[in-house]
């Protein structure tokens, strides 16, 4: 088996034990980048020198007997919404082009400091702003099952480069669904922690209430690895829970949910879903049973009031946060010829520098938040957004965790939505409500659709601070999956 079909855990047992090296296992995962990245489209930024220095790096730090974590020389694929101060962060946006920041986000210091080694920065939508990654100023990502179809957004680059084989394991953020539905298309896992539970220091801000990074991988074991590496308390974000990181390493060890109080959320099915997305999801619920889980329907009304409550709260931070692009302090900057003035450059520069998803969610979170509508619009979505807790607090006092189809369809053709705005947000109809609330929730594959062949993804979602639930549930079925018929996962690198 070569390198880059290992699994990250594996890859990091054999730098430890000195039967490879960090240098060498960079290089198999970059040769393999140059081989299908004309075709994949993840990566925004890639430098085969400065990755091979890391890797070498970590060698080094190996060699001289420095204890360093599991995944220790394990390359990653880096979402280009974390700052990184030796690679350009662009959020994908032309309005950041070429930018370099001074400094590195949480996630990304606590990476390097574990001894992974950043392969580049992968695409996204402009801003974390969609749910395909058309949205990228600097082109479309494709998904390794099917280059015709979108690998899910806003985190697709990530997603599409472990789908791939080009990383064992990228991160990703989710503000509404961009880590649980590319995951769920590329059939992979794919886990958003706790809110709070990782730190949004160094990330470019979209809805800060909202936003949180989390992990990617090809099975359940490496997602919480990489989960642990980066999570917990930061004083530097004061929205950082100072809680210990659950144990979500154990949980996806030991898999198993014998005696678990399991709720199928009843919104979440029917009429908009692909019949083969239910069929895989029904397949799940009945194999959950079979490991002895004890499965119940819950009702959870307000769920399906998540999407306009996001689409107004979302687009309210957006337009709060976005106005720092201001053409006067760092980033792009048009029309300063000298006989314009600041606002006329703020507006050339803006209208220049971010597209048109961007320029729309804008426009929607101003009016929402401008004087005579407040109340009506953002105050009203912030009330739904408290009944939507009273409805998981309900559920959880039934139930251990609930799930759900991670998107109501597979992967959908690029181009295919993207005149119909309202079609694009329906991707992330299941995911949202536990970004409303700040629960955890992860995405496992659990089979292929009947009409494409192409991943379903099961949804799991947890408790504040119960990420190990997750893992506990995805692990199972991962293992189960994985025993009766191979599981739904790649076994080896697609033929792109």
């Amino acid at each position: 088996m070569s390198l880059i079909h290992k699994t990250a855990a594996e890859l990091g047992a054999l730098i430890a034990a000195g039967e490879t090296s960090s240098a060498e296992v960079a290089e198999a995962h970059l040769d393999r980048m140059a081989e299908v990245e004309p075709k994949v489209k993840a990566f925004l930024h890639v430098d085969r020198e400065v990755t091979l220095a890391q890797a070498r790096a970590v060698d080094a730090r190996l060699a001289a007997g420095e204890k360093l974590g599991p995944l220790a020389g394990v390359p990653i694929a880096h979402k280009d919404i974390f700052s990184t101060h030796d690679m350009p962060t662009t959020a994908a946006s032309k309005i950041l082009e070429g930018w370099r920041p001074p400094y590195d986000a949480t996630v990304t210091a606590r990476l390097r400091a574990a001894g992974l080694v950043i392969l580049g920065k992968t695409n996204l939508d402009e801003f974390a702003m969609g749910s395909s990654t058309e949205n990228s100023a600097y082109g479309d990502s494709h998904n390794p099952w099917d280059l015709t179809r979108t690998p899910g957004g806003s985190s697709g680059g990530s997603s599409a480069a472990v789908a791939a084989y080009e990383a064992p394991l990228s991160t990703g953020t989710d503000t509404g669904g961009s880590i649980r539905q590319p995951a769920s298309v590329t059939g992979i896992v794919g886990m958003k922690p706790t809110y709070g539970g990782s730190s949004r220091y160094g990330v470019i801000a979209f809805a800060s209430s909202l936003d949180t990074p989390g992990p990617f991988a090809r099975n359940v074991l490496d997602t919480a690895l990489l989960h642990e590496v980066f999570s917990g308390h930061d004083p530097m974000d004061s929205t950082s829970i100072d809680a210990p990181v659950p144990a979500v390493v154990e949980a996806a060890r030991h898999g198993d949910v014998q005696g678990m109080r399991i709720g199928v959320v009843k919104e979440f099915g029917g009429e908009g879903y692909q019949q083969g997305v239910l069929n895989r999801f029904h397949d799940a619920v009945e194999l959950l049973e079979s490991l002895g889980a004890k499965v119940v329907e819950v009702s959870c009304p307000t769920f399906t009031t998540a999407l306009p409550a996001y689409y107004l709260i979302a687009p309210s931070e957006c337009s709060s946060n976005l106005a720092r692009f201001d053409a006067m302090r760092y980033g792009l900057r048009v029309g300063d010829d000298g006989t314009r003035s600041a606002e006329e450059v703020m507006a050339l520069t803006r209208a220049a520098g971010f597209g048109p998803e961007v320029k729309r969610r804008i426009m929607l979170g101003t009016y929402a938040l401008s004087s005579g509508y407040y109340d009506a619009y953002y105050g009203q979505a912030q009330k739904v957004r408290t009944l939507i807790s009273r409805d998981f607090e309900a559920a959880y006092q039934q139930v251990d965790v609930l799930i759900s189809p991670t998107t109501p369809t597979t992967a959908f053709k690029l181009g295919e939505r993207t005149g119909d705005p309202m079609a694009m947000y329906l991707a992330d109809l299941c995911t949202i409500p536990s970004n409303l609330t700040g629960n955890a929730a992860i995405s496992v594959p659990c089979g292929l659709a009947d009409e494409d062949d192409l991943p379903v993804g099961l949804q799991i979602m947890a408790p504040v601070l119960g990420d190990d639930r997750c893992y506990r549930v995805a692990a199972a079925v991962e293992k189960a999956l994985e025993s009766r018929w191979g599981g739904p996962l790649l076994k080896e690198a697609p033929a792109l």
